[in-house]
């Protein structure tokens, strides 16, 4: 069985012959996806929070982005939050159970002021809580990169979103090696490295496999996997959501090629049955959780006692 092969030291190739990704039945599939999931992360699952800290206005023009100034969705616009409400925020999540919390912003980058004020609260952050910080502030320098570092942050979240042929379908204000860069640059601030995608934007089975691989070939250890709600006011707005079926064996499909990253449910996890319960035992070993969520119906607390009935845990919780 390729399962066990893999929990003994194999490791997928994109030369090697992967037609039993898509044409092994999905329960039997999701079955080997289980005991690689078992055997690397045991009956843990890793929530982590997030926090809007800068929205709107963003000059990029990724397709599926509410954010983007070149969309008209209504989304809200403010500016950089004050270190004060994010602490908030974050106290609240630690208290309720979560391993990390993130900062995300929109736009290409910070400006010079809006990253001294990331800095400020990064440190406010580190002081005050036990948990891991992140952060998400899009193609950053080494310098910056080095100086959240310095601040606290544990993890850079940088998203590679689809595979290198399919990327430029997606977006065109920036390519898929600015982002490539920006992930080895963080590498090299010394800084663990969350990157995934979404499914559901027009690519095709062959572009998750290869975006699967290249996360593999960067060493990412956090693999957030987002289905596409389609935003009215973007281009995508009129694509089909996907079916459970195709998600849940994407969901597997990166755990026998990522088997020890943490392949974590993103955004659009209320399309799958029971918010992401099979998923959870799966192959899926991480989700983003949190009370401010707006794109699931979810919170901290129905996240932890779903895990809790499906026999697993929360590791922070046992620290």
């Amino acid at each position: 069985m390729i399962a066990e092969r893999i929990i003994d030291g194999k490791r997928l190739k994109p030369d090697d012959n992967l037609d039993f990704l898509l044409t092994t039945p999905l329960e039997q599939l999701q079955t080997g996806a289980k005991l690689i999931q078992k055997e690397f992360f045991g009956n843990h699952i890793d929530f982590c929070t997030i926090i809007n800290g800068k929205s709107g206005r963003c000059g990029e023009n990724c397709k599926y982005c509410a954010q983007s100034a070149r969309h008209k969705t209504g989304i809200a616009e403010y500016p950089f939050l004050s270190p004060e409400k994010i602490l908030k925020v974050a106290l609240d999540d630690e208290k309720a159970g979560v391993n990390r919390f993130s900062v995300v912003t929109s736009g290409r980058n910070l400006d010079e002021n809006s990253f001294e004020r990331a800095i400020e609260a990064y440190k406010v952050l580190h002081a005050k809580l036990k948990i891991n910080l992140c952060a998400s502030h899009g193609i950053l320098t080494f310098e910056q990169l080095k100086k959240l570092k310095s601040a606290g942050v544990t993890r850079y979240h940088h998203n590679l979103e689809t595979s290198r042929r399919f990327f430029p379908q997606i977006c065109t204000t920036h390519t898929f090696e600015d982002r490539i860069r920006t992930i080895k640059l963080a590498q090299a601030a010394n800084l663990e490295v969350c990157s995934g995608g979404i499914i559901g934007m027009g690519e095709n089975w062959q572009d998750r496999i290869d975006l699967a691989f290249e996360l593999a070939n960067l060493g990412i250890k956090s693999i957030p996997i987002n289905i596409l709600n389609p935003i009215k006011g973007t281009p995508l707005e009129n694509l089909k959501i996907l079916a459970p079926e195709e998600i849940l064996r994407t969901i597997s499909i990166f755990r026998y090629i990522n088997p020890t990253a943490h392949i974590r449910l993103a955004a659009g996890r209320k399309f799958l049955p029971d918010n992401g319960a099979s998923a959870f035992l799966h192959g899926a070993s991480a989700a983003i959780t949190g009370n401010m969520l707006t794109t699931s119906n979810t919170n901290i607390k129905s996240d932890l006692k779903m895990i809790f009935e499906l026999g697993l845990t929360n590791k922070f919780q046992e620290e």
